[in-house]
């Protein structure tokens, strides 16, 4: 018996690896499986509301930042329940299937967020999880634990301002995993650390360490790790410390690093903390920074320091990025939304500006998604607006829902879900 155990549980590691997360019309992990937030349904209601083209509305037990994830029947999200944090699994039926309750305490930081800010992935064999303490485990999507491991004492104490709150991203059966942390009162240059575990032993297959001459305030980075790929090459872009860098997947190493939005000297902005992560595109990484500087539009297959290469850019947009969304590209266009309510397009090829207004009297948190001509960008309030995609961003719906959502949507199988702070709605198909 003993011997069949172990034999099984080998064999269904390696299918878990083998399963691609991308598969069907799954959002496996924050972005959805190809990392663009973007998805290929269609159906997905324009008016919404917690009346109409309602599927159902499930209380939840505390806020989070973090975003919602589909497999199959399985919908998974971290939160807050008192002062613990929770993996919860629903069914899409809005049934709780099983809840896991994590070792460490919640720690509240300002504006509402808190240690449950990352969010979960999954392959559809497994499910991963990363708390704001440092805190990583491997559950079953039955809710069996199979590994769980503390970052903070494999790799040192956090030391960030609001939270690690960066979401690790799942490839191919690994983990990749950016910290990047220090004291924020000096000038010595930021050392952050970049890790691949393997996803079903969480075993350690490479870290690297991440060095730029980013100073204070700049060492926190709150975004998150993303990978581009496309027919003849792949890599790993981290963004944080006054650089955006791509690396290797199968070592770390460095292939690129790009700087430049945060000058050095008299000017140097010592608070210019990155939020916003990269989002990829075809032939094409867009590169927010943060408190309405610049944008970028870099190209893929670069080599050293790029930073003043001009060869390296597609385009430059000197004003206008999102603080904390991620931009999104689709349809050959690039959506900004802004931390004051507006929204910046830009045509993704020229990096042109072809719309910029202001869409709400409200912070924009959320990471838009895009599906079937849409996209769909919720404000901190509780207003999810609906715009038809192209360059003249057409207002379609205003859908109030009148709770506070900082959590990016997911979409499959017809339905859209909305996680805000008091609950997670399914809107479309029933």
């Amino acid at each position: 018996m003993k011997i069949w155990i172990r034999f099984n549980l080998s064999l269904t590691l390696l299918l878990a690896t083998s399963i691609s997360t991308s598969l069907g019309d799954d959002w496996p992990q924050w972005r959805g499986g190809d990392f663009k937030s973007v998805s290929d349904e269609s159906g997905i209601p324009t008016e919404f509301n917690k009346s109409k083209n309602i599927v159902f509305r499930i209380p939840l037990p505390g806020p989070a930042g973090s975003s919602p994830i589909v497999h199959g029947t399985n919908l998974f999200l971290t939160s807050v329940k008192d002062d613990r944090l929770v993996l919860m699994c629903f069914s899409t039926a809005g049934e709780l299937r099983w809840e896991s309750e994590f070792k460490k305490l919640n720690k509240n930081s300002r504006d509402g967020g808190n240690s449950a800010s990352p969010s979960p992935c999954t392959d559809g064999v497994y499910v991963w999880a990363m708390m704001g303490t440092g805190e990583l485990a491997c559950y079953t999507v039955d809710g069996d634990l199979i590994w769980r491991k503390d970052l903070q004492k494999e790799y040192g104490k956090f030391d960030i301002q609001f939270g690690m709150t960066t979401t690790p991203v799942l490839d191919n059966g690994n983990l990749y995993i950016q910290l990047m942390h220090g004291n924020m009162r000096n000038s010595k240059p930021s050392i952050g650390q970049v890790i691949a575990l393997d996803a079903t032993s969480g075993n350690e297959i490479w870290e690297v360490t991440r060095e730029t001459d980013g100073t204070h305030e700049n060492k926190h980075s709150y975004a998150s790790p993303v990978i581009y790929r496309d027919g003849s090459q792949e890599m790993l872009i981290t963004h944080g410390a006054d650089y955006v860098i791509s690396h290797s997947l199968e070592n770390g190493q460095e292939l690129w690093r790009c700087g430049g939005f945060n000058l050095k000297g008299p000017s140097y902005n010592r608070f210019l903390r990155l939020v916003s992560s990269p989002a990829c595109g075809d032939n094409l990484i867009v590169v927010p920074t943060a408190k309405r500087g610049p944008v970028l539009g870099l190209k893929p297959g670069l080599k050293g320091d790029v930073t003043l290469k001009e060869d390296a850019y597609h385009w430059k947009l000197a004003k206008g990025t999102p603080d904390v969304a991620t931009p999104v590209i689709y349809d050959g266009f690039v959506y900004l939304a802004g931390e004051n309510g507006d929204l910046t397009i830009l045509d993704s090829a020229t990096g042109r500006l072809t719309y910029r207004e202001r869409l709400t009297a409200d912070k924009q948190r959320a990471t838009p998604v895009a599906v079937d001509g849409k996209v769909y960008i919720a404000g901190r309030r509780g207003v999810v607006v609906v715009i038809e995609s192209g360059p003249d961003g057409k207002i379609l719906a205003k859908n109030d829902l009148g709770e506070e959502i900082t959590a990016s949507p997911a979409v499959a199988e017809g339905r859209i879900y909305i996680r805000s702070f008091d609950a997670l709605y399914a809107f479309g198909k029933k």
